[in-house]
């Protein structure tokens, strides 16, 4: 479904929302928008032709959307973070990335922060991880956290997000409420 148009898109998976929707239904939380690009993707952009198109669309929205811009793919988190009045960026990184490498990569080319996969972060690692990373002046947003006791060990190590599936897992993890807000009426 790679190139297919947005209309054969919706016919199949009307579910699927727009960048525009995404963000319209996200208004108010800050949004992580990963730009997936790898060679091997059936939709490998090598141009990085999406760049473009994701910078107009921020524009036009007028920039008020609280957004970073992801990547695995340094080449395109590059680009993006080069465009003129771009979001911030942070640079993703898979399973066998050496973190301490990869918090100075991502601060030598200004991304603003680090999405180290989990399993990078384990024992002591996650805590030197957070204190590099935090004297560069870079967030650290661990990626994908579904375990209570990693979520309180990584708290500890003072990471500053998960990306997690279960996010009331987390939550109740940090002790948060997670009850289901209800606004009054009127």
């Amino acid at each position: 479904m790679a190139d297919a148009p947005l209309s054969a898109v919706r016919a199949r998976r009307p579910e699927i929302p727009t960048l525009d929707e995404a963000l319209d239904a996200c208004a108010g939380m800050l949004v992580n928008v990963e730009v997936k690009n790898l060679p091997g993707d059936p939709d490998f952009d090598v141009d990085d032709r999406i760049v473009g198109l994701l910078a107009e669309t921020l524009a036009r929205r007028g920039h008020t959307d609280d957004v970073l811009v992801s990547s695995f793919n340094l080449s395109t988190v590059d680009r993006f973070r080069h465009v003129p009045d771009a979001a911030p960026t942070a640079l993703l990184t898979l399973r066998g990335f050496e973190p301490l490498a990869a918090v100075t990569l991502a601060a030598d080319r200004g991304h603003a922060a680090l999405h180290p996969n989990v399993w990078g972060l384990t024992g002591p690692v996650a805590a030197a991880v957070t204190t590099k990373a935090h004297e560069l002046g870079l967030a650290l947003n661990v990626w994908t956290v579904n375990r209570a006791a990693t979520v309180r060990r990584l708290a500890r190590a003072g990471v500053d997000a998960v990306v997690t599936d279960v996010p009331d897992v987390a939550l109740l993890a940090l002790g948060r409420d997670v009850s289901p807000r209800v606004e009054p009426p009127g």
